[in-house]
């Protein structure tokens, strides 16, 4: 789940961090939020990516995340109905990748996670 969400987020935040990061402020602007949660955004997917990746911070960023697609579908895809058009897309997708951040934010990062090798599991030897 975090890797396929992590990949995901670093998808859509380097386009938008790296290819108009400006441009994109101003839509969010235009949407009724401060330009300045466009830059918000932007990097949480970004980073917030980068973060579930590597499985570091990874409950903060799941949570982040969270409400970054949380507000994605509520101002953007919520009005194209759930799977929308080709033109339109619904919010299928930002529905599911929330659901997954949602569920890493309970879960954790799993064993395979700079999280879990820095609180001392992995290490094979046994605390008493």
């Amino acid at each position: 789940m975090r890797l396929a969400l992590g990949a995901i987020m670093v998808a859509h935040g380097y386009h938008k961090v790296f290819g108009g990061l400006h441009h994109f402020a101003q839509t969010v602007a235009g949407m009724g939020i401060p330009a300045w949660l466009g830059y918000v955004s932007a990097f949480t997917e970004l980073l917030g990516g980068l973060l579930l990746l590597v499985g570091f911070f990874t409950r903060p960023a799941a949570f982040a995340v969270c409400i970054d697609l949380t507000v994605a579908i509520s101002k953007v895809h919520l009005h194209n109905g759930l799977i929308g058009s080709p033109d339109h897309p619904g919010f299928e997708f930002p529905l599911a990748a929330a659901t997954l951040a949602f569920a890493l934010i309970f879960f954790g990062a799993g064993p395979i996670a700079l999280d879990h090798v820095l609180r001392g599991g992995g290490t094979g030897v046994s605390r008493r």
